[in-house]
């Protein structure tokens, strides 16, 4: 979709909790492909897969599709976080898919991500590939007392949870880890459905890698791509 662009991000609590509300995306990328006209067989299969996928991921979670032939195919992809209900994934998707076309309006490709979905479409099929082009993270900036112990702990939990999610058909787990007192360590980790279970584990085990440099010592962080993500903090923040 565009060369290798790892970008990290230091958002305000503000701009954390309108993330977490959905009433902003939380990134997006551009293609830096060849743009398609206006009016062109491009644009209008773009906009047929588009409410085809609006109108079939809210029942899985998950969907995937392609429409149109050689120049003029599309692919494209929508996801919405586990534990989203059908009624909020339609509403995020519907969000996604409106803002992606005002912020790339004629890119033959574009990713973006909210807080409970992405939605991604591209000229070329890349349906079953670890998408390791397009990926972002964001961290709270409160920082730990103990930095070390605490980032064992988040490793530990997100590696644990890899272990479950791969093995799943939502390729999804969450889960919680006590730590000092009262206070807990909650994760969760989610791969696109388009990948296997192999390289469903690899997307993720590659994301946690980037912990060192994305969330050190924080009390929350997420990595973001096109094909997996992870997060933890010491709130809960998915439905049970």
């Amino acid at each position: 979709m565009s060369s290798a662009r790892f970008v990290l991000l230091s958002l305000c609590s503000v701009l954390l909790l309108q993330a977490a509300l959905g009433a902003n995306p939380l990134f997006h990328f551009c293609s830096t492909s060849e743009n398609f006209t206006a009016n062109s067989p491009y644009e209008s299969n773009l906009n047929k897969l588009t409410s085809f996928l609006y109108t079939k991921t809210p029942s899985s979670g998950f969907g995937l599709g392609s429409i149109g032939q050689y120049q003029d195919q599309v692919y494209g992809l929508t996801l919405c976080r586990g534990d989203t209900s059908p009624l909020d994934c339609k509403a995020c998707i519907a969000d996604a898919g409106a803002e992606i076309r005002r912020r790339c309006p004629r890119n033959k490709g574009a990713i973006i991500w909210y807080d409970k979905c992405m939605f991604k479409y591209l000229d070329t099929d890349f349906f079953g590939q670890i998408d390791n082009a397009n990926r972002f993270s964001i961290y709270n900036v409160n920082n730990v007392s103990d930095p070390e112990a605490f980032n064992s702990k988040v490793r530990g939990l997100l590696t644990g949870l890899v272990e479950e999610a791969y093995a799943m058909p939502k390729l999804y787990a969450t889960g919680e880890m006590a730590l000092e007192g009262e206070t807990k360590l909650y994760g969760s980790v989610q791969c696109t459905r388009d990948l296997s279970a192999t390289e469903c584990k690899e997307c993720l085990e590659g994301a946690i890698g980037e912990l060192p440099s994305c969330c050190d010592g924080k009390e929350g962080g997420r990595v973001v791509g096109g094909s997996c993500n992870f997060r933890y903090e010491i709130y809960p923040f998915v439905n049970v």
